[in-house]
């Protein structure tokens, strides 16, 4: 079945350029996004909806919740810091495990 799309001029460039890197047509790849899409939870392989989306790449994301901002390198590092010291803190026996 045939369809017209208006998409907007990015999205259309991304997809377009996404198609020639994998070296398929652009069908193909609106065709599969609309599969992933509308597939129930259970065959996009996500474990638990209520926590995690499929992303662009197809891989699970975290979800956030309303507000919430995206973790960047800095806080990800921080939170490694914070676990490495609380780690060293009960091998030395000073903190309760």
């Amino acid at each position: 079945m045939k369809t017209t799309l208006d998409l907007p001029d990015d999205l259309l460039i991304n997809a377009k350029t996404i198609a020639a890197q994998r070296r398929t047509t652009l069908k193909a790849i609106v065709e599969k996004a609309l599969r992933r899409e509308l597939a129930p939870a259970s065959e996009t392989g996500n474990p638990d909806p209520e926590k995690f989306e499929v992303g662009p790449l197809g891989l699970l994301v975290l979800k956030r919740k309303p507000g919430e901002k995206p973790m960047t390198p800095a806080a990800i590092q921080k939170l490694e810091e914070e676990f490495e010291e609380s780690e060293l803190q009960k091998a030395m026996g000073l903190a309760s495990a």
